[in-house]
């Protein structure tokens, strides 16, 4: 019987899949407000964050890149627009507000580590495996890997901002397989977004595994990602690697 080719590389989401923010961005937002003498809901923030963030990223794609922004400008109007949203439409009380969020979001103090995510990392480096981040990230995910002890892990770091490819462009997963010199067959990605990490590394021929939270999963992705790759915490990753590397072509 035929079997699968022996998985090389490991490419990693990192966002509410190694990492994941200390506290809710409405929280976040709020406290930073009151440092300077502003009173705002965290719930109003948080809501609002959600609806500037989507406006945001389906007006400026990929920090507006090929608009002529900046990851730090998109970033500083994501703020502005989400204290606007939540009643706040002094924009210049707010703007050292979103600077000062926009530096402590580059800090390792404003994220955690998700569990079994550093021992994850290490059983796979020690099987011989080679691990690198394909993530929709801007240029301060290197920092924070960094300062969170897992940038050691990992061979290269590509983010959206890097490549000027966003997930689930083909073009980023392609990046990544030619950064590790290796072929697609002999790779998998592991990541939390059925759009954008399990479909999109499936459409270069990846293998790809799935995060999923104790949430019950919709109809359709549970419909179309097998059980084997359905991750419901980083300590399953290893086994569903063994079985896929003894299931037949």
């Amino acid at each position: 019987m035929a079997h699968r080719l022996q998985i090389r590389l490991l490419t990693w989401d990192v966002k509410d899949t190694l990492l994941r923010l200390r506290h809710p961005v409405g929280e976040e937002y709020a406290s930073k407000a009151r440092a300077h003498g502003l009173e705002v809901e965290a719930a109003s923030l948080g809501q609002a964050f959600r609806q500037a963030y989507r406006a945001q990223s389906l007006s400026f794609p990929n920090y507006g890149l090929s608009q002529g922004l900046t990851s730090r400008r998109w970033w500083v109007d994501v703020v502005l627009q989400t204290f606007y949203l939540a009643g706040v439409r002094d924009a210049q009380a707010v703007t050292p507000i979103a600077e000062q969020l926009y530096e402590d979001f580059s800090k390792p103090f404003t994220w955690q580590v998700l569990e079994g995510a550093e021992a994850t990392l290490r059983e796979c480096r020690k099987r011989g495996l080679r691990l690198a981040v394909v993530s929709n990230f801007d240029r301060r995910l290197e920092d924070i890997l960094m300062g969170l002890g897992l940038r050691e892990y990992f061979d290269f770091v590509l983010t959206s901002e890097a490549s000027g490819w966003p997930k689930p462009d083909p073009r980023i997963f392609r990046e990544a397989l030619r950064l590790a010199q290796v072929e697609p067959a002999v790779a998998a990605h592991i990541g939390d977004s059925y759009p954008c990490d399990y479909k999109g590394a499936r459409a270069v021929g990846m293998h790809s595994f799935l995060v999923v939270n104790p949430e019950p999963l919709d109809a359709a992705i549970k419909d179309s990602v097998s059980q084997e790759c359905l991750l419901p915490s980083l300590s399953h990753l290893l086994p569903a690697l063994d079985h896929l590397e003894v299931s037949p072509l």
